[in-house]
């Protein structure tokens, strides 16, 4: 099954493709992520590799936590090539075609225990934990006050926040914080690939605090 997996909870564009037992991924950094025409970089790269959307047997999708617009424009466009793929090719396709994983998984870590640590504005984080792709502590929002209290006591601490709250990371958990790292559409066509049973059909973003004016 070809698998193309998308991802844009962060300021990175992350594109990957799962085809015959390997992974071949791009990324784009900084604005023109944000750009308009991502889906036409997401169009060409099918194509390099010999594919067209009507190819696709899944897409899988970073629900979050993240940018708001990011998401959300990425679930809007896996579900939009849904409606064309099932239409253009009815008697192929039966079940759903979008999935989600969680973004925080792919900086999950397959040899060890990690937690997740995310900026989730107002002065509350984000916390999720994994051994190797299971969740053993699901998300959960917290103050700086009780958030090493949130972590298990064994995880390595990551975020894809790093320029809002490294620093207090590394602060709280000292040599145990790892880094930041944006959350690799790689990773997650990886996990989707090997353990379909984790990708939840019919993805909505991951939001833990109530929507606020900017």
């Amino acid at each position: 099954m070809n698998i193309l997996a998308i991802d844009r909870s962060t300021d990175v564009l992350s594109v990957a493709l799962s085809m015959d037992g390997r992974v071949r991924d791009f990324s784009v950094d900084g604005a023109d992520a944000r750009g308009a025409d991502w889906p036409i970089r997401v169009h060409d790269f099918l194509a390099v590799h010999g594919l067209t959307f009507c190819d696709l047997g899944r897409i899988v999708v970073g629900m979050g936590p993240g940018s708001f617009a990011g998401i959300r424009g990425a679930l809007s466009f896996a579900q939009g090539l849904a409606i064309g793929i099932k239409a253009k090719m009815p008697e192929a396709v039966s079940g759903p075609i979008v999935y989600g994983l969680p973004s925080a998984a792919a900086l999950a870590s397959d040899d060890r225990l990690v937690a997740v640590i995310g900026d989730a504005r107002r002065g509350l984080f984000w916390a999720v934990a994994y051994d190797g792709v299971k969740t053993v502590a699901d998300f959960r929002l917290t103050g700086k006050e009780d958030l090493v209290a949130a972590v298990p006591d064994a995880a390595v601490v990551t975020t894809s926040d790093g320029a809002r709250i490294g620093e207090t990371l590394e602060s709280l958990f000292g040599e145990r914080f790892a880094g930041s790292l944006p959350p690799s559409a790689k990773r997650l066509a990886v996990i989707a690939a090997a353990h379909p049973e984790l990708s939840v059909p019919e993805p909505l973003p991951i939001y833990l605090s109530p929507a606020v004016r900017t």
